[in-house]
């Protein structure tokens, strides 16, 4: 059972930052690589899933470790609140449309985990309604893993109370950041402990486990990610296909 009380936001305290950023450079350069052989090969697909408080940097992280790669290749989607459209069908129907085809990359910066989190901590769905969701998220994953041939990489993006607020004051603070501020991002802060409690749940219940990823220093939520991301791509063993001679 995962308590994100129980689990630093930082560093292992043994690292050198300098030696891991290089490593991390070429973990990138290498996802660029991969990507590129998968989207040859056809025959695997990637989903990568950020889900996080707001400032945990799922935008950073995607900007970095997808920087390699064929914007043909990795497609992010970003998910807000659902349009009237999407209101009116059932809550997995955008996302469906969004998940990735054999040799294609797709990452999601918030995703169907939304759906139970804020609607959940606002109230806006019974508690019913929740387990419903929550079953009917491990079914769309389980397809996609299994029908598609999809791997499906879910980072949660652990970051600590203090350096969230620290975050949130820097959009104000710092010119270069004002365009980030969003003052509903501090109403949100204001329901933590809701927020935790149900990332709780949707982790500790997923079928297809979690990456709990320490975002208090970004260069090494960036390695975590990468070095994650290389190890899956690395164990489908891809080849690149060669002249078809017959």
């Amino acid at each position: 059972m995962i308590k994100l009380s129980e689990i630093s936001a930082g560093p292992p305290e043994d690292l050198s930052k300098k030696q891991l950023k290089k490593q991390t450079e070429a973990l990138f350069r290498h996802i660029g690589d991969l990507t590129m052989t998968m989207s040859g090969e056809q025959k695997n697909s990637l989903l990568v899933v950020f889900q996080g408080m707001d400032s945990s940097g799922k935008d950073g992280a995607t900007r970095n470790i997808f920087k390699y790669c064929s914007p043909g290749i990795v497609h992010a989607f970003s998910f807000k609140k659902p349009t009237d459209e999407e209101f009116a069908h059932d809550f997995l129907w955008r996302v469906h449309k969004r998940t990735p085809s054999k040799g294609m990359v797709s990452v999601f910066n918030r995703s169907h985990y939304e759906d139970i989190l804020i609607q959940r901590v606002h109230g806006w769905i019974s508690e019913e309604k929740v387990k419903m969701r929550m079953n009917a998220i491990n079914a769309f994953e389980t397809l996609l893993q299994e029908d598609n041939n999809t791997t499906i990489l879910k980072f949660y993006m652990h970051i600590s109370k203090d350096k969230q607020q620290e975050e949130l004051q820097e959009r104000i603070d710092d010119p270069n950041k004002h365009w980030k501020h969003n003052e509903n991002d501090w109403k949100e802060r204001e329901h933590w402990d809701k927020y935790m409690n149900c990332y709780e749940y949707a982790i500790n219940e997923s079928v297809i486990p979690w990456h709990i990823v320490p975002v208090n220093s970004r260069w090494y939520r960036d390695y975590y990610v990468a070095k994650t991301i290389v190890d899956t791509l690395e164990s489908f063993k891809m080849e690149l296909p060669g002249l078809d001679r017959s």
